[in-house]
């Protein structure tokens, strides 16, 4: 099975081509089954112009065409929202004509996995404006949710006061060391980290159909706060 990945949440994204077994037999398979063939940075700002023709350069490099395509995995967020906007309305026009599932993977879940920390552990991102994304994770042979928030970075100083924390910022991990934090900070994951994360999702079934792909925004837009103050 080939799995097309993409993020688009950051300031810069990427596109991840990776192979996987055709046949998925149960859930015992680890995301050390796939193969990743191609990894594609992306310049920030120019997502929308970009990324369709770098999925048909990705593709044609490797003697594919759209239709060897057996699933997509996608970052869904949080992150930019007209970066994720272009990325999900990629993924979602492709998966529609193709007829082929998504798996959504939350960046604030491909943060505590592409670190080595198990247990109770708190993900962060920087989300501008004096706020923190911060996803608390029970992490082992994978990562279970147990909530994702928008915090003032008050919130986010009390809330991982000695704790294990996990972000690829390096003002949050300065801001988190401060309060006695078990820091680990780490690179910022990519596509080939959403191949994998998206593979274990399809191999437990966790996929959607093209209409029920949305955004994980956490924080509202502009427009629905000030849509909201006007009423």
């Amino acid at each position: 099975m080939l799995i097309l990945a993409v993020d688009t949440s950051g300031k810069c994204g990427s596109i991840a081509l990776a192979r996987a077994p055709d046949q998925v037999p149960d859930a015992s398979h680890s995301n050390g089954d796939i193969e990743v063939l191609e990894l594609t940075p992306l310049q920030g700002g120019t997502f929308s112009a970009q990324l369709v023709p770098q999925i048909s350069t990705v593709l044609t490099k490797h003697g594919m065409t759209k239709q060897d395509i057996g699933a997509f995995a996608v970052a869904s967020g949080p992150g930019s929202f007209t970066g994720l906007r272009v990325g999900l309305a990629a993924i979602k026009a492709l998966a529609e004509i193709l007829g082929k599932p998504i798996a959504t993977v939350s960046l604030l879940e491909a943060i505590v996995r592409s670190g080595k920390a198990q247990g109770r552990v708190i993900s962060a991102l920087d989300a501008g404006r004096g706020e923190v994304y911060a996803g608390e994770y029970e992490v082992g042979s994978r990562a279970r949710m147990l909530s994702e928030r928008l915090l003032t970075r008050a919130e986010f100083t009390a809330d991982a006061r000695g704790r294990v924390v996990i972000t690829p910022d390096p003002g949050l991990a300065d801001l988190a060391r401060k309060e006695g934090s078990i820091m680990e900070q780490i690179a910022a994951p990519r596509a080939d980290a959403i191949a994998r994360l998206g593979w274990e999702k399809i191999v437990a079934g966790e996929t959607i159909a093209a209409d029920d792909l949305e955004a994980n925004y956490i924080r509202r837009s502009d427009a629905e706060i000030f849509a909201k103050g006007n009423h």
